[in-house]
């Protein structure tokens, strides 16, 4: 309890010196800046905004609730991290949801970790720590990868090595993207898992996503589920419409569809399959782009 007093009096201490304005810290070269940023201090709720680059688009208000009570009775546990704008103004750059809960219980202050930085490296911040710290739907991890890649020009492998997640993965949640915004909003709101909206994908026509989107909600049908009425769709409109040859309509040895599945986690792409009645056969992998085929074309160099 000793050493909490002594750090609480310490966070003050130093939230004094912040509101100085002959102390006025604007980089990490400035006079006391040691004492400030990375340490925690105890900022006043009113002097921090919103961060605008939050991914998190919704907040569960019973959760917050629970939160805030929690708050009250011991306190921030984890400190909120913010970065300095102006003086004695901060913007958050993770920890919305203990900074709304501190707020909902009546606090004035909370304990805050202080970084300086630019609009793109608070970006990058709030984003890679969101992603990797809290619980965001699949569609704000899809949104906030995809920001990422557009806002900082960072390619697939290149966000890879930023987030510490494998490029397949990543590629995965950026193809959720493609799905219809109803579908979408499912998977938000918790009607759906990533599964389902994975398998989905591989169909293309949009009203038949949400003709079996419905049938998923109504029949509470599993991901396993899904897949196979997902690959019994699209046999019976290769069969109807004419667009597959006899070779394609021969069934697929069981080698053959559970390695395809490696393929396409490897590749990150829907990998399609064509075997002849001989045993022969074929796999087609899709590019979108000129960036896309110069990624695969690395998969497949970085092999030999």
């Amino acid at each position: 309890m000793a050493k909490a007093t002594k750090k609480q009096a310490l966070g003050r201490g130093l939230s004094a010196l912040l509101k100085d304005p002959e102390n006025d810290i604007k980089s990490v070269d400035d006079k006391n800046a040691d004492k400030v940023v990375g340490n925690i201090i105890e900022l006043e709720l009113e002097s921090i905004e919103v961060n605008p680059f939050q991914p998190r688009t919704s907040f569960n208000d019973e959760t917050l609730r629970e939160l805030a009570t929690s708050i009250k009775e011991i306190g921030v546990i984890q400190p909120i991290t913010v970065r300095k704008l102006d003086f004695n103004k901060y913007q958050l750059v993770s920890g919305e949801r203990r900074y709304r809960a501190s707020k909902l219980a009546g606090l004035e202050t909370i304990p805050s970790y202080i970084r300086i930085a630019n609009d793109q490296e608070s970006l990058t911040m709030a984003l890679v720590e969101n992603i990797q710290r809290q619980d965001l739907d699949p569609i704000e991890i899809a949104l906030s990868y995809q920001r990422l890649m557009d806002e900082i020009k960072l390619t697939q492998e290149q966000l890879s090595d930023r987030v510490g997640k494998k490029r397949s993965t990543i590629a995965n949640y950026l193809r959720l993207l493609k799905l219809d915004p109803i579908i979408q909003t499912g998977m938000r709101d918790g009607f759906i898992s990533m599964g389902h909206g994975r398998a989905l994908i591989n169909v293309d026509e949009q009203q038949k996503q949400l003709d079996i989107y419905e049938k998923i909600i109504g029949d509470s049908l599993s991901v396993r589920n899904t897949e196979e009425l997902v690959r019994s769709l699209n046999d019976k409109s290769g069969a109807t419409t004419g667009t597959k040859s006899s070779a394609t309509t021969t069934k697929v040895p069981e080698y053959v569809s559970k390695g395809v599945k490696e393929f396409a986690e490897y590749f990150g792409a829907k990998i399609d399959v064509k075997v002849s009645p001989n045993g022969k056969g074929k796999l087609i992998i899709p590019f979108s782009s000129e960036e896309d085929f110069k990624r695969l074309k690395k998969l497949v160099n970085s092999e030999k």
